[in-house]
C-alpha cells in the first residue's frame, strides 16, 4: 500500500511522544537508588499498577497483531486473545501473591529464594533475557510497521525511533517513569478503541464503504485449450499466463501498461477479475497493479460481498446493536484477499487475489487453525500447542512477573491483577470489533495486516486515525520500556551482581543496567528491522512459548513441590530455553523466512509448547529426585 503523512497525524504523534518523554524526566529525578530503578521503590498503588499491567500486557501484538489476524482470518484471529486473556487465570491464583513474598528486584530472586544457587542465577538471567529479546523483536516489528503511514517514513527509521526514544526513557527514569506511560496508554488505548468500536457500529455494513472503495473490474474471456485468447474490452491485449496450483492469472497490457487478473468460472463462461499485484522487476524496479510506486495506484481493500439482515439482501445497514452487527456478519459474505507469488519470465510478482467467504467460516474457526474439515494430526497440534503457549506463558513473562515488585505488598499484587483482567478482557472483545470492521471496511493493507486498526481509523477520519496510531506507538513504547528494564535486570542485577559475584555500590547498579538497556535497546533495533512483515501476534505467541517452557515449570514446581531441587529448577529452564528456541528455529514459518521451502521444515508445527513445555517439566522432576541427596547434603 502507498502512504501519504498527514500533518495532523505527525502533529498528535510528537505530542504524544514529547509528553511520554516529560513523564520520563519528571520521574527521573525520583529515582536514586537500584530498588527505585527496577521496581518503583515498591510504592505504585494497586488501582495504578492494574492499569499498568493492562497497558504492559496490551502491546502491539494485542492492538497491532491480533487486530490484523481477526481482519484476515477471522475467529482464528481471535483465538489469541482468548489464550492470552486465560493466561492471566494462572497468573491470579498460582503466581501473583508468591511472588511478591518471594521475590525483591527480578524473577530469578524469586526462583532462587529458597536455594542461593549460581546455576539457577545463570540459567533464570539468561532465560530472562532470551524470552525480553523474542518479545521485543514484534514491539520493534510493529513500531515500524506504525511509522509507514503514520509519518511517511520507512519501516526501519520507525524501529530506530522507538528504540532509541525507549531507550532514553529507561536509561533515564527505569521502573517508575515505565508505569506511569504503560498507565496513562494503557488508559488511553481502551477508551479510544471503544470510541473506534462505537464508529464501527454507528456505520455499520456496506457494500460499497466509503471513498476507499475499489470496485475491481471484471471482463468476459475466451479460452482455446486453456488459454485465454480473446477478451471482450478489446483495449486490453493477453500478454502472459500463469498458473498457481490451481489458481490461473493473466497480465494484460493496455496503453504500455500491464496489470494481473484472475481466471475464474467453467466451460463457456470464463471471467478475468483485477487483483492487487506487486512486481519486481529483473532491473530492481517495484511496481505496484502495473505503474510504478509514486503513481500511488495500490488500492486499500475488504468489503462485503454480500449483506442479509433479516432474510433480505441489502446494500447497507444502517447502525447496528453489537449483537446485531454479528448476526448480520453470520448469514453475509465478505471478500478476503489471499497472497500467491508467481514468477513471469525474470520478474517476481506478488498477487492477492480476492477469496469469497461465508461470513459464517469467519465468526469460527478454520480459516487459519485447521481444526475441523481439511485438517490433519499436524494441524491440531499446531492449535493446541499455541493454545499451551498462550495458556500457561503469561504467569512467566519477566515483565509481567517484575511488575508484583512494584506494589507494597501481597494483597496489592492480587488486587492489581483482578483490575489487569478486567481492563485486559474488556479490551479483547473490542478487538473483536475491530478486526472484523477493519476487514470490511476498505482500509486494509494487505501487504501489512499489523495496521487494520489504524487504518480502520483512518476510514474515520485523520483525527482518529491520528490518535489510534499515536496511541499505538505510545503501547510500542510502554511494552518496550517494560521488557527493557527486565532485561537490564536480569544483566546487571541477576548475572553480574548473583551470578558473577561483582561487588557494585547501589548507584553503580543503576549505572549497569542503564548501560544494559541501551545494548539491549539495539539488539532489539536490529531485530526489528530483520524480523519485518511478519504479523506480530505470532512472534508473540513465540516469545510465549519460550516463557510457558523455561519458566512456568520451575515456578509451579517451586511453589508446589517441595523435592523440587535448585539442580532440578536448573536443569529444567536450560532444557525449556534450549528446547523451545531449537523448535522455532527449524519450524515451518522460520523455513518461510530464510527463504526455504516450509516443506521441508525439521520440525512440523509453527509453536513449540506442546513438546518443551512437558519436556521442561519432565526434566526437573527426573533430576529432582536424582539429586535429593546432594540437596539434603547442602541444606
Amino acid at each position: 500500500m502507498i502512504y501519504t503523512a498527514s500533518p495532523i497525524a505527525i502533529g498528535v504523534f510528537f505530542f504524544f511522544v514529547l509528553t511520554v518523554l516529560g513523564l520520563s524526566f519528571y520521574f527521573a529525578r525520583q529515582t536514586g537508588s537500584s530498588k527505585g530503578y527496577y521496581t518503583a521503590g515498591g510504592t505504585i498503588s494497586w488501582p495504578v499498577n492494574g492499569v499498568a499491567f493492562a497497558g504492559d500486557y496490551l502491546s502491539a501484538a494485542s492492538f497491532l497483531g491480533i487486530c490484523g489476524m481477526i481482519a484476515t482470518a477471522g475467529y482464528d484471529g481471535f483465538l489469541y486473545s482468548i489464550g492470552y486473556l486465560a493466561g492471566w487465570v494462572v497468573a491470579l491464583f498460582v503466581v501473583a501473591e508468591p511472588m511478591k513474598r518471594l521475590g525483591k528486584y527480578t524473577f530469578t530472586d524469586a526462583l532462587d529464594s529458597k536455594f542461593n544457587s549460581r546455576g539457577i542465577q545463570l540459567v533464570a538471567g539468561i532465560s530472562s533475557l532470551v524470552i525480553s529479546i523474542f518479545y521485543l523483536i514484534p514491539q520493534m516489528v510493529g513500531a515500524g510497521a506504525l511509522v509507514t503511514p503514520l509519518l511517511g517514513l520507512p519501516h526501519y527509521v520507525g524501529v530506530i525511533m522507538v528504540g532509541s526514544i525507549v531507550i532514553l526513557i529507561v536509561a533515564t527514569a527505569g521502573m517508575k517513569s515505565t508505569t506511569y506511560v504503560q498507565f496513562l496508554k494503557g488508559g488511553l488505548l481502551i477508551v479510544f478503541s471503544t470510541i473506534l468500536v462505537f464508529s464501527i457500529l454507528g456505520k455499520g455494513l456496506n457494500l460499497k464503504p466509503g471513498d476507499n472503495y475499489h470496485e475491481f473490474k471484471k471482463i468476459e474471456a475466451v479460452l482455446s485449450g486453456g488459454s485465454v485468447t480473446s477478451i471482450a474490452d478489446k483495449s486490453y491485449a493477453v500478454s502472459s499466463q500463469v498458473k498457481s496450483g490451481n489458481l490461473d492469472f493473466v497480465k494484460l497490457d493496455k496503453g504500455g501498461v500491464s496489470t494481473w487478473w484472475q481466471l475464474t468460472g467453467k466451460e463457456g463462461n470464463w471471467t478475468l477479475t483485477e487483483v492487487l499485484s506487486k512486481t519486481k522487476t529483473e532491473k530492481g524496479e517495484v511496481l505496484y497493479n502495473g505503474e510504478p510506486k509514486e503513481a500511488e495506484k495500490f488500492y486499500s481493500v475488504g468489503h462485503m460481498t454480500k449483506i442479509v439482515v433479516d432474510g433480505k439482501e441489502v446494500e447497507k445497514t444502517g447502525p447496528l446493536g453489537p449483537f446485531k452487527f454479528f448476526s448480520v456478519i453470520q448469514k453475509s459474505g465478505v471478500s478476503l484477499f489471499n497472497p500467491v507469488t508467481i514468477t513471469d519470465g525474470e520478474d517476481k510478482v506478488t498477487i492477492w487475489h480476492q477469496k469469497n467467504t461465508a461470513g459464517n467460516k469467519i465468526l469460527r474457526p478454520g480459516l487459519k487453525f485447521k481444526i475441523e474439515r481439511d485438517s490433519s494430526i499436524t494441524s491440531k497440534l499446531n492449535f493446541v500447542s499455541l493454545m499451551l503457549s498462550l495458556f500457561f506463558g503469561t504467569a512467566a513473562l519477566p515483565h509481567v512477573l517484575i511488575r508484583y515488585y512494584t506494589v507494597p505488598s501481597p494483597k496489592d499484587a492480587r488486587k492489581s491483577t483482578i483490575v489487569a483482567i478486567a481492563a485486559i478482557g474488556f479490551f479483547y472483545i473490542l478487538t473483536l470489533y475491530m478486526g472484523i470492521g477493519a476487514m470490511v471496511n476498505g482500509g486494509m493493507d494487505v501487504e501489512s495486516s499489523n495496521m487494520a486498526a489504524p487504518l480502520l481509523a483512518k476510514t474515520f477520519g485523520v483525527y482518529l486515525f491520528a490518535i489510534i496510531s499515536a496511541i499505538a506507538f505510545a503501547t510500542v513504547l510502554g511494552t518496550v520500556s517494560g521488557l527493557i528494564v527486565a532485561a537490564s535486570g536480569a544483566v546487571a542485577h541477576d548475572l553480574m551482581t548473583n551470578f558473577l559475584g561483582m561487588k557494585l555500590s547501589d548507584s553503580s547498579k543503576v549505572k549497569a543496567g542503564k548501560i544494559s538497556a541501551v545494548v539491549v535497546g539495539g539488539i532489539a533495533i536490529i531485530l526489528g528491522i530483520l524480523f519485518k512483515g511478519m504479523n506480530v501476534s505470532f512472534l508473540v505467541g513465540l516469545a510465549f512459548a519460550i516463557a510457558a517452557s523455561a519458566n512456568l515449570p520451575a515456578i509451579i514446581m517451586l511453589l508446589f513441590w517441595k523435592k523440587t531441587t535448585a539442580k532440578g529448577i536448573t536443569a529444567s529452564v536450560a532444557v525449556g530455553v534450549v528446547s523451545s528456541i531449537a523448535i522455532i528455529l527449524l519450524s515451518p514459518s522460520m523455513f518461510a523466512m530464510y527463504g526455504w521451502n516450509p516443506a521441508d521444515a525439521v520440525f512440523p508445527l509453527d509453536n513449540p509448547g506442546i513438546i518443551s513445555i512437558p519436556l521442561s517439566f519432565t526434566v526437573l522432576v527426573v533430576v529432582s529426585l536424582f539429586t535429593q541427596k546432594s540437596a539434603s547434603k547442602t541444606a
